[in-house]
């Protein structure tokens, strides 16, 4: 993985042969190591590919990634050397010494995680790290060519056991309320599909408040993108009987949100931003009089009439978090998400901004909240989803239910300890996701 002519440098002192010799010792030594984790063995004569799967066969997709993006700059960096002439102290060959030697420390960084994690699945000790980071393709020709060296798991599976099973089955579409049939989400990186969300089904009764749990990674914005039709998936979402992805259009006025970045203008007065969102939201027949009867109704119902002829910029933290709620209410949507509506405000602003939400899930609609102290409002839910990444980093469904059947089923008061337990150790979890969505998906399928 460390450049090999640079190895080759120091240990055989320049020799163009030697390098060349250790590079095709890499490469078949790589390409048997692919086959024996089940990934087509040509991979280790591609650049940068090999790099990464490399990675996938340690289980590290992530510090792949790195690590081929270092080599792309680094084959870069070479080519453009090549291409133009230099001298020894010329400003192109500064620019590249500059680039060149702190991508070169980071691939050093994140290929030891690589090689730790081939050590991890291979089940040998940690002393063949030194090995992997100055013989590479020593290394590599040894496990690759001896049958005593074998992967304790192919690439791709990553020990899970959470592949084998589903999560509950599609639910009925229902004439209220929200259906989520979910089966996959998916993107194309790195030479490979990646799978975000997988096998997700719930039925969200009317007038209630949702809480999103889940770690960092686990699948939370993918999941609301996928839900309100912004990022598309494999699934089927239906809203008070309506399909989201087949009626697009019209569905986009019956649901709202509010990300966590404020999109309002500063210098504009809290009334004409209601009153061009009100413009925007509402059918173009409406009259002028009951356009205006709408944004009046609507600055009562979250408090603000007392400042609505004040600037955007000068309402406080939670008063700005209100306007933004009050611009996506402004055409009475079924469907409510909020992303950390709560960032920023302190304990009595956040409940405050909690019981308006609460009021909109009286009113008969579906509100979802992402939120990261949920423990001070959580009196306010009446559901918490709570998504993981299983070993395969795929988000999972660990958990659906009302706030009591949670903590029964996590055997945890809190929910900052429900997340905790879901995430992975080294993110500072207990590591139990798969423990979780195996467990949740008995229960469905009881």
């Amino acid at each position: 993985m460390l450049p090999y002519k640079l190895i080759a440098a120091v240990y055989f002192e320049g020799s163009s042969l030697h390098a060349a010799a250790a590079g095709i010792i890499l490469i078949v030594g790589q390409w048997k190591l692919f086959q024996k984790s089940g990934i087509r063995g040509w991979w280790a004569a591609v650049p940068c590919a090999r790099n990464y799967m490399l990675a996938r066969c340690a289980g590290r997709e992530e510090e792949g990634r790195v690590v081929a993006a270092a080599a792309l700059i680094e084959i870069v960096t070479e080519v453009l050397l090549l291409l133009f002439p230099h001298s020894d102290d010329s400003p192109l060959l500064v620019l590249a010494a500059v680039i060149v030697v702190p991508v070169a420390i980071i691939q050093l960084i994140y290929e030891i995680r690589v090689y730790l994690g081939l050590i991890e699945v291979y089940g040998e000790k940690r002393r063949w790290l030194l090995l992997w980071i100055l013989v590479p393709w020593i290394t590599a020709l040894l496990w690759g060519s001896r049958e005593k060296y074998q992967p304790g798991w192919k690439a791709g599976e990553f020990r899970s056991r959470a592949k084998s099973y589903i999560t509950g089955s599609d639910v009925s579409g229902m004439d209220e309320g929200l259906t989520v049939n979910l089966k996959e989400r998916s993107v194309w990186s790195f030479f490979q599909k990646k799978t975000l969300l997988r096998d997700i089904h719930m039925y969200i009764k009317p007038g209630r408040m949702v809480l999103l749990l889940g770690g960092s990674g686990a699948g939370k914005t993918t999941f609301l993108n996928a839900v309100n039709g912004y990022e598309k998936a494999d699934a089927k979402i239906r809203l008070n009987g309506s399909d989201v992805y087949a009626e697009y259009k019209k569905m986009q006025f019956e649901v709202g949100f509010v990300p966590q970045q404020e999109l309002m203008r500063g210098k504009d007065t809290v009334y004409r931003t209601l009153y061009d969102a009100a413009l925007l939201r509402l059918p173009a027949e409406l009259t002028a009089k009951d356009r205006k009867e709408r944004v009046n109704q609507v600055l009562e119902i979250f408090g603000l009439t007392p400042v609505k002829n004040s600037l955007v910029e000068k309402l406080s933290g939670g008063q700005k978090k209100r306007l933004s709620i009050a611009m996506e209410l402004i055409s009475s949507p079924a469907l409510f998400i909020l992303d950390e509506p709560d960032s920023g405000l302190d304990g009595v602003m956040a409940r405050e901004l909690a019981q308006q939400l609460r009021r909109i899930a009286d009113m008969g609609r579906v509100v979802i909240v992402i939120t990261h102290t949920p423990d001070r409002v959580i009196d306010l839910f009446d559901d918490v989803i709570v998504l993981a990444k299983d070993t395969e980093r795929t988000g999972r469904l660990a958990f659906f239910g009302t706030i009591e059947e949670a903590r029964a089923f996590f055997g945890k008061e809190s929910m900052e300890e429900i997340v905790k337990s879901v995430n992975r150790k080294e993110e500072g979890g207990d590591g139990r996701a798969d423990e979780f969505i195996e467990k949740f998906a008995e229960v469905q399928n009881a």
